[in-house]
């Protein structure tokens, strides 16, 4: 059910990385639509009958029928499927059962390492050659061509597009001697460890400093307490091919492996290859015994009832103050059957119904500006319900107590018949929505739950079984089952807490123990009063207007329709992904008419405007209208419009229309969102100096605008000033002014579909004009030596960037996009330069922004993490690489390295409305837009070397680069 996860409690946008940090590290374990943890282990099922596939052993959960599974006789398990998703591509997984828990102490760091070496060196691809390979079948690296190492399992991912049966085979034969023959040399081995630190030191910092203190209080004397899979300097350092291969031989075997294939293609070609290629894989030696992966303990002489142990309070003084707490009980294999999923959904009902208390609390100015409870079964090693506290001011006691309180009364109380039916429903909706959209599910998705259910021990359920256990089991959600629950899921073998804060005078374990241990009493005020509300109850937005212009616009047959009141609109009502309909709404004047002096307040409405309501409807009320529907309220900022954005279905398109339209028509200025969005900002910014990277994140692109306001994340003196008053002064302009375009893509009925237009937008006002800006943001000017920045960080970490400007225009947009493929080529060396021969960055990047609405502003720009001492050896690869473009031409084996595997991906995006509405929206009121969709496959696929020369030639001029570094310093 990872699709519930939008019903949580929203963090404001600015502190939502700080806030979710530990637990993204904590959490990151994969979930089945039916495979989430429970509170407590399930009976098995009665046997079944026949042949039972290896994935639902112990299970009666209906089995999913396009999957094929099977056993090779060295003990090899796959699962194929046909899946069309997108046509042409075949999505191919391998997992190896192993991951950091496998690691002896001496060998920590060594799974991942075998990942990164995998695709070094292998018996079909020699050193250096796989990244190429795979560029050349059409697939990019890191995104279609990618692994990943977490502490139980490593995972292989390729997504081949354009397959066929030479193609197929071709990929099997390279896979497969990545996975079964690795070749492990001293030069391997010497050139991918600094990479794999480069690594480290990138994903140095708080947050990491943050993860691995919260992993080791929380598990405390097991294995996961001390094993990242990054591993260790020391130990990566003393690593040596044998030592190296003494693991891979261990652990890489074919009775410890799964095959997953789902794509365009035969199955039972698939399995061929499966047999073919694998088949005679053998292990070396017996199978290992699995490690001891341990469990929880009880706090010495603790109290059985609230059993709190462990704690620890870790100053970080770039971070806001967080406080973590986690009840954990020992991990158990469970028999995934459907008894044991109607215990997790109602779980999820108990968690689901405290969220909401917390968050409806934290609205009304509570203590703490956020605060949420999960529950997850976390890498084999615990079953945890953690709770997240971000406290508003210093009194974090407070917080916590609140928080405390919250909890307490849903241990003490059974909730309301009418908590359970809003959260119901939220949950109809939240399972039935893969059921009217499944033809669209894409094959790489459906191959990752395989690999995910296996890494948990679990199964996989169509969407249609889903949704069908969920509704028979409605009658098991009442009050008392849910009290039930609730009360076993704060039960445990030990609570464990850390506390994150600026300032070491805040407290001491002892505090943090003493806070849960506390008495408290049970606040009631928390629970929501019941109430109903429906759109049959909101005002009319006005008198409805009329479609006075309907025509074809020569594509696909999307129309561009014009209603009496001069709003314009594209509409594609087609069947491509059924259940699915893409909403967006374009208006006003964006970046380029908001004042300077008023930036702060860009800002602030991004998070705050949706959220203020309209007319008599707040915050909690658009919640009530949300109630089991898929409605959203996304709103954005471009350079040259504001943008509200929707994915929504067929029933729910014409409520969603009324939303946006509503806030246009009648805007709230309630001032709690303001004032809480501004808490948030205040708390998230000083985390922005906490790392190289999120400094160069924090102020690049307000930068690169040659220190445009309007672009910046304001600081916490600049936030002091804002209000709620000027907040309304500013917006309330803005949403009055220019065109309004509004473009539906997707499964809705036409007819049906312009009432619902002419009801809403049709029916607002005239619109105020947008004021003439002349608005024409640029690169600075280069200044000698680079810009320096300062970060709050590790010592040994630093960022750089240079960036050469280019354009801006509609009219240049060829350029543009083969300004894109020079921005790839450019990155293939720079990936080489830095990464491959020096190992001084772990994912340098170059890309190419050429604004299509704004005058100029364009820009190449590469950018890397690296360490302070390999700066001078950045900037002078970038220069090199910039010269050796502009005096040689690329050779074609690089340009076909960028042009085969953007053909690719804009052939399979084009599949799907998404990558229509991303090219095409706004193209009611600029039509030009369908003349620049046309070329696109042409300009991204054609092109020879002597054109890539000419266009470095014109943009990458020596001396016209602007430099910046970000450097630790205070």
């Amino acid at each position: 059910m990872a699709f519930l996860s939008r019903f949580a409690p929203r963090s404001p946008r600015a502190l939502a990385p700080v806030v979710s940090a530990v637990l993204i590290g904590l959490l990151g374990v994969p979930s089945q639509v039916l495979a989430k943890a429970p509170a407590r282990p399930a009976a098995a099922p009665k046997a079944a009958t026949g042949s039972v596939p290896w994935l639902y052993r112990g299970s009666d959960v209906p089995q999913d029928k396009a999957w094929i599974f099977g056993v090779l006789p060295n003990g090899l398990r796959y699962a194929v499927r046909r899946n069309g998703v997108p046509p042409g591509q075949v999505s191919v997984r391998v997992l190896v059962d192993a991951g950091s828990l496998y690691e002896t102490d001496p060998q920590r760091g060594y799974a991942h390492l075998i990942e990164h070496l995998t695709f070094r060196d292998s018996k079909y691809l020699k050193a250096g050659e796989a990244i190429p390979a795979w560029q050349r079948l059409g697939a990019t690296f890191g995104s279609d061509t990618n692994a990943e190492t977490s502490p139980t399992q490593t995972v292989y991912k390729l997504d081949i597009p354009d397959v066929s049966p030479a193609k197929l085979d071709e990929t099997f034969r390279l896979l497969s001697g990545m996975i079964t023959a690795p070749i492990f040399t001293d030069v391997g081995v010497k050139t991918e460890v600094p990479i794999v630190l480069a690594e480290m030191r990138e994903r140095s910092g708080p947050q990491t400093r943050i993860l691995d203190g919260t992993r080791a209080v929380f598990f405390a004397g097991q294995p996961l307490g001390v094993r990242s899979p990054i591993g260790t300097e020391e130990t990566l350092n003393a690593a040596t091919p044998a030592k190296v291969k003494a693991f891979h031989d261990a652990w890489y075997r074919p009775d410890n492996a799964v095959v997953v294939v789902a794509g365009d293609a035969d199955p039972q070609a698939l399995i061929a290859h499966i047999k073919q290629w694998f088949g005679t894989w053998k292990g070396t030696g017996k199978r290992p015994p699995l490690p001891d992966f341990g469990a929880p303990k009880p706090p010495v002489g603790g109290d059985p009832a609230n059993p709190v142990g462990e704690a620890k309070v870790m100053v970080e003084p770039d971070l806001p103050r967080v406080f973590n707490y986690a009840v954990l009980r020992p991990w158990h294999k469970v028999n995934d059957t459907i008894v044991y999923n109607q215990g997790l959904m109602i779980d999820r009902l108990g968690i689901a119904i405290i969220n909401r208390r917390l968050e409806g609390r934290a609205r009304a100015g509570g203590s703490y500006l956020a605060a949420s409870v999960e529950q997850q079964r976390i890498s084999r090693s615990a079953d945890a319900t953690l709770v997240t506290v971000t406290p508003l001011t210093d009194d974090w006691k407070a917080a916590v107590k609140d928080v405390r309180a919250v909890i307490a009364d849903a241990l003490a109380t059974p909730p309301t018949e009418e908590e359970i039916a809003r959260e119901v429903a939220e949950f109809d909706v939240a399972f039935k929505v893969p059921v009217e959209t499944q033809e669209t599910l894409a094959g790489s998705k459906v191959a990752d739950d395989i690999t995910d259910a296996v890494d948990i021990r679990e199964t996989v359920a169509n969407p249609d079984t889903v949704y069908s256990i969920f509704r028979s089991s409605i009658p098991l959600f009442t009050p008392a089952a849910v009290l039930e629950h609730t009360r076993t899921l704060f039960k445990g073998t030990v609570v464990r807490s850390v506390m994150i804060t600026p300032k070491a005078s805040d407290g001491t374990e002892a505090d943090l123990r003493t806070a849960l241990l506390a008495p408290v009493a049970p606040s009631s005020a928390s629970r929501l009063a019941a109430s109903s509300l429906s759109f049959k109850d909101l005002p009319a937005i006005g008198t409805p207007g009329t479609v006075t212009n309907a025509e074809g616009t020569g594509l696909l047959g999307i129309e561009r329709i014009e209603l009496s009141n001069g709003v314009k609109a594209l509409l594609w009502a087609n069947q491509a992904e059924p259940g699915r309909v893409i909403v967006r709404v374009h208006f006003g004047g964006g970046y380029a008419v908001i004042d300077p002096k008023d930036a702060v307040y860009a800002s602030l409405g991004e998070t705050a405007l949706m959220d203020s309501g309209f007319g008599n409807v707040g915050r909690e009320d658009l919640d009530r209208l949300a109630t089991g529907r898929k409605l959203s309220l996304d709103f954005d900022i471009d350079d040259t419009s504001f943008k509200f954005s929707a994915d929504t279905r067929p029933a729910d398109l014409a409520d969603q229309l009324y939303l946006f339209a509503a806030k246009l028509a009648m805007p709230r200025w309630d001032p709690n969102p303001v004032v809480r969005a501004q808490a948030a900002a205040r708390l998230g910014y000083e985390s922005t100096n906490a790392s190289a990277a999120s400094v160069l994140q924090r102020d690049l692109g307000w930068l690169l605008k040659d220190g445009d306001p309007r672009y910046a994340v304001p600081n916490p003196a600049e936030i002091a000033k804002a209000s709620p008053e000027g907040f309304r002064r500013v917006w309330s302009a803005l949403l009055k002014q220019g065109p309004i375009e509004v473009d539906l893509f997707g499964d809705f009925n036409r007819e049906e579909a312009v009432a619902a237009l002419e009801r809403t937008f049709g029916a607002l006002p005239q619109r105020d004009p947008a004021p003439a800006t002349g608005f024409a943001p640029k690169v600075p000017a280069p200044v000698g030596d680079p810009l320096t920045l300062n970060h709050h960080g590790d010592a040994n970490t630093a960022a750089a960037l240079v960036a050469w400007p280019t354009g801006g225009g509609s009219a240049g947009f060829h350029e543009a996009r083969q300004l894109e493929l020079l921005s790839q080529v450019f990155n293939n060396r720079l990936f080489d330069a830095m990464r491959e021969k020096i190992g001084a960055s772990y994912a340098p990047q170059v890309n190419s922004s050429w604004p299509l609405d704004l005058p100029s502003g364009g820009y190449l720009a590469a950018t890397t993490q690296l360490r302070p001492g390999d700066l001078t050896a950045f900037f002078a690869a970038s220069d090199k690489i910039a010269a050796d473009l502009a005096a040689t031409p690329a050779t074609p084996d690089e340009i076909a390295r960028v042009t085969e595997p953007m053909k690719q991906l804009i052939t399979r995006a084009s599949t799907g409305n998404g990558f229509y509405m991303y090219q095409l929206e706004g193209g009611a009121l600029e039509p030009e837009k369908f003349d620049q969709l046309r070329s696109i496959l042409t300009d991204y696929s054609a092109i020879t070397p002597e054109r890539l020369q000419q266009l470095a030639k014109r943009y990458l001029v020596p001396g016209k680069a602007w430099r910046l570094r970000v450097v630790p310093g205070k």
